[in-house]
């Protein structure tokens, strides 16, 4: 049986292969939570990051997505999920669902900053979602959201006497 080390080293290692850093979903963090909490810094943010990542749910949701877009990339999956898969099919969904997984850990801000991760993109996101290089990130791109999401529920419910309503006109 692999040991909670060695399974947080392999997600690490995973997303590292994959372009991902723990500063470039910190950055999500920070832009997302920032309005509501000035004086935030990015030591919380990576720090909230990095707890999200050391939770099993997590590692375990990484690396299923991964190792399904690999096997996409490789071309070893049927069809018609290989065509869902590399096509990042916009009814599939599946994606999505495994990244709830992980938003579900901070409640219901977390859902709330998922879906906004979701429809604007910010950062690596929008890297991920464009599949540059060949590669597939239907399921990586919803799962780096989805722990930036987490992570900045995560702050909000630590520093609940810091957090400012911000008003939003439209």
């Amino acid at each position: 049986m692999i040991s909670q080390e060695e399974l947080k080293k392999f997600t690490y290692n995973l997303l590292e292969k994959r372009g991902v850093t723990i500063q470039a979903i910190a950055d999500i963090v920070m832009s997302i939570q920032q309005p509501y909490i000035p004086d935030l810094t990015m030591d919380e943010c990576l720090e909230s990051v990095q707890a999200v990542l050391e939770k099993r749910e997590t590692q375990n949701a990484i690396i299923t997505g991964i190792e399904l877009d690999i096997l996409a990339e490789q071309k070893k999956l049927s069809e018609p999920l290989q065509s869902f898969m590399t096509r990042d099919e916009a009814l599939f969904g599946i994606d999505e669902i495994l990244a709830l997984s992980v938003v579900n850990l901070y409640g219901s801000i977390g859902f709330t900053n998922y879906g906004y991760i979701d429809k604007v993109k910010p950062g690596i996101v929008r890297n991920l979602d464009s599949q540059v290089d060949g590669h597939c990130n239907t399921f990586l791109d919803d799962l780096v959201g989805a722990v930036a999401a987490a992570a900045a529920g995560r702050i909000a419910h630590n520093t609940p006497n810091r957090v400012r309503h911000v008003v939003v006109e439209g």
